[in-house]
């Protein structure tokens, strides 16, 4: 491949490709953790419980992975150019709008941390889909590239 990564450049992507596979997999996985968190009395031993899940899986996979999904797709990006591209443009639209879903999954953990939640199960339910949308239309822009 061409560009200033060289003979990296297929590791970058390798790299980058599972940092978003991680990130992902936390944004899906933590408004379903908020849905069942609902379920349960504010101060419970069950709510202590999720409020760990919810912080580890916060701290250690999702933020982590979130900081080398954008680390290694910057890299890829000025390595190809790609922001001279109509197609990019979406993309970044589209994980800038992932990027406050991650945001907002903090403010909403922060929220039951300190048993403040105001959310019902139901808005936690729809909020789960938001990056499944998200994912969708960054896919289709990344590897169809309609413009």
């Amino acid at each position: 491949m061409g560009g200033f990564l060289g003979d990296f450049y297929l590791w970058i992507k390798a790299i980058h490709i599972m940092a978003v596979i991680s990130w992902m997999a936390g944004l899906f996985y933590l408004p379903r953790l908020f849905v069942y968190h609902t379920q349960v009395p504010a101060g419970s031993e069950r709510s202590e419980i999720f409020k760990v899940m919810e912080r580890k899986l916060f701290r250690f996979i999702m933020t982590p992975a979130m900081a080398a999904t954008w680390i290694f797709g910057i890299l890829l990006v000025l390595n190809i150019e790609a922001y001279r591209e109509g197609w990019f443009h979406g993309k970044l639209l589209c994980l800038l709008g992932m990027q406050a879903f991650h945001g907002m999954s903090s403010k909403w953990m922060k929220n039951f941390q300190f048993d403040k939640n105001n959310k019902s199960e139901k808005f936690f339910r729809l909020a789960n889909e938001v990056p499944t949308l998200l994912m969708i239309a960054i896919v289709v822009l990344a590897v169809v590239k309609p413009f």
